[in-house]
């Protein structure tokens, strides 16, 4: 689970070998790219070590999958750089899903089968490299969805498996049913949602060797504008030990992340070059022990015990 490079993460023994941190797109509809733009950008992040590009079928009401395969077709060399890693679970109420009259979740094995494929057709791919459970169903068959994956796998369709935002428990249940390893929990995690680190989810992930994804990790932009105390005392910290190490606020953060020992990877979800290209540069960055414990402090607004 280690860093084989600077920039790059094996994220399972068993597991695919990713950039350390990743490219995000949940707003890939938003940023206005032409299919050029897009290609751009991709090139970009491949040039900068970042080769790891995290999707999700509703992403976009389910539209930005197509807007990224768009790209991949236009210039497929790109897709034998890259990892593509996406998820399904998550059935929303669009113009364009008239089924679903209610938000909820589907991890039946004809939902999963028929979300991956249509990934597969909108991302103009042969295969996914990784492909994750979303949300945890409450309705689900850990059995059935074992079986579909297992399918999957054997007919070259996706790589990898993995979950999303699961607790430890669910995490457990879905691997016991399952022939392959689970290399990955997706979940939110940042200076200000410290959750994964006390509930298990990250000692999990250590005990499995299986790094986890990190979505969210600016807290949506609330760690560099947010106005209650608690976001206030951490970006002075970040401040701080950013002129220490010559470095951005935005690198302190990825940097404390990158210092946990389950060897997370961090999904930055922005469309602008500058940010991209930091977040890229905080692969090398390496903060001291006390430094880490002092951003904690400010999270939490008093030291450990």
């Amino acid at each position: 689970m280690k860093n084989s490079s600077k920039n790059r993460l094996k994220l399972h023994p068993e597991g695919p070998e990713f950039s350390t941190i990743a490219a995000g797109f949940w707003r890939l509809d938003e940023w206005n790219f032409s299919t050029s733009d897009l290609i751009g950008f991709i090139e970009l992040a491949l040039e900068h070590g970042i080769t790891t590009f995290d999707h999700a079928d509703i992403y976009g009401g389910y539209q930005n999958e197509a807007i990224f395969g768009k790209a991949l077709k236009e210039k497929p060399s790109l897709r034998d750089r890259m990892e593509l890693v996406t998820k399904c679970g998550i059935c929303l109420t669009t113009e364009n899903r008239p089924g679903h009259t209610i938000q909820h979740y589907n991890t039946t094995a004809s939902h999963i089968r028929s979300s991956v494929e249509q990934s597969l057709k909108n991302l103009s791919s042969d295969f996914i490299d990784l492909v994750l459970i979303h949300r945890p169903d409450p309705l689900m068959d850990a059995s059935e969805m074992a079986e579909v994956f297992s399918e999957l796998i054997s007919e070259g369709k996706i790589n990898h498996v993995g979950v999303s935002n699961f607790t430890p428990p669910q995490y457990e249940l879905f691997q016991s049913k399952l022939d392959h390893p689970l290399v990955t929990n997706q979940v939110e995690c940042s200076l200000l949602q410290l959750d994964p680190i006390y509930d298990g989810t990250f000692d999990q992930a250590q005990q499995y060797q299986a790094s986890p994804m990190i979505w969210s990790p600016f807290s949506g932009g609330r760690l560099f504008t947010g106005d209650d105390e608690r976001s206030k005392r951490v970006q002075y910290t970040c401040a701080e030990l950013a002129k220490k190490y010559n470095a951005t606020s935005d690198q302190i953060a990825l940097a404390w992340l990158l210092r946990l020992p389950s060897s997370p990877q961090p999904v930055i979800g922005t469309g602008k070059k500058k940010r991209l290209i930091s977040a890229a540069n905080a692969m090398k960055l390496q903060i001291e022990r006390q430094d880490w414990f002092r951003l904690l402090k400010a999270s939490q607004g008093h030291p450990v015990p």
